[in-house]
């Protein structure tokens, strides 16, 4: 069995979409972290109502691993720990992870598994990041970008579908799937859901550094 590490972006979509495809996993749970005080998925920004309602539509139990606003690595990490040593007691012995390129990422996932005797699959690792939006795109995913990093893009991408058009408008410096945290994505329609979320755009806010599109249920 494999849990699958969930933000409830396209990467992380894809990768749930690949190996539903070809196997060999048998993905027995969502794994997500969640951040209390705000009561959302972390980074992402997104309402935890709109989480559930994704797993629903999955049909995929959800494992929540809860941290404070301001947790640092050490309180993410303990929180990670107790959520995946009760994981393998059940019977996972992997998890899924939806990376594309970033090294360093890659090694922290495993070494951290590794303390937990569990292993790392990368079922998108090195595809070609234009083609792989592209193909998310064309397999009639549909998401909203969610968090944009200002460095990287202005406001105004934030709250826009993930489309054919919005990668058009990506400058050149932009990683076509955001793999270098430019810009975050929440999926709510696709081949892998049993029903599209529907949902609308609210306020876009500037907090913490990042631009946020608050998703809201419709």
């Amino acid at each position: 069995m494999a849990l699958l590490s969930w933000s409830g972006g396209k990467d992380s979509s894809l990768a749930l979409y690949e190996v539903s495809k070809s196997g060999p996993y048998r993905i027995s749970s969502l794994l997500t972290t969640v951040t209390r005080d705000f009561d959302r998925i972390s980074m992402h920004g997104v309402r935890r109502r709109l989480l559930v309602e994704q797993a629903r539509a999955l049909r995929l139990p959800l494992i929540e691993v809860w941290i404070a606003k301001d947790a640092g690595n050490a309180e993410y990490e303990e929180q990670m720990t107790r959520a995946l040593v009760k994981s393998h007691r059940e019977g996972v012995r992997h998890v899924i992870f939806g990376d594309l390129f970033l090294e360093d990422v890659r090694r922290y996932r495993e070494e951290a598994l590794s303390r937990v005797n569990l292993a790392c699959a990368f079922p998108l690792w090195h595809r070609d990041t234009k083609k792989l939006a592209a193909y998310f795109v064309n397999q009639g995913f549909k998401a909203i970008v969610c968090a944009v990093d200002p460095k990287a893009l202005d406001s105004s991408f934030c709250g826009r579908e993930f489309d054919e058009a919005f990668l058009n408008d990506l400058p050149d410096s932009v990683d076509p799937c955001g793999e270098n945290g430019e810009f975050h994505t929440f999926v709510y329609a696709g081949p892998i859901f049993d029903s599209e979320i529907r949902v609308k755009k609210g306020d876009v806010i500037l907090r913490d550094g990042y631009y946020f599109a608050d998703i809201i249920p419709a």
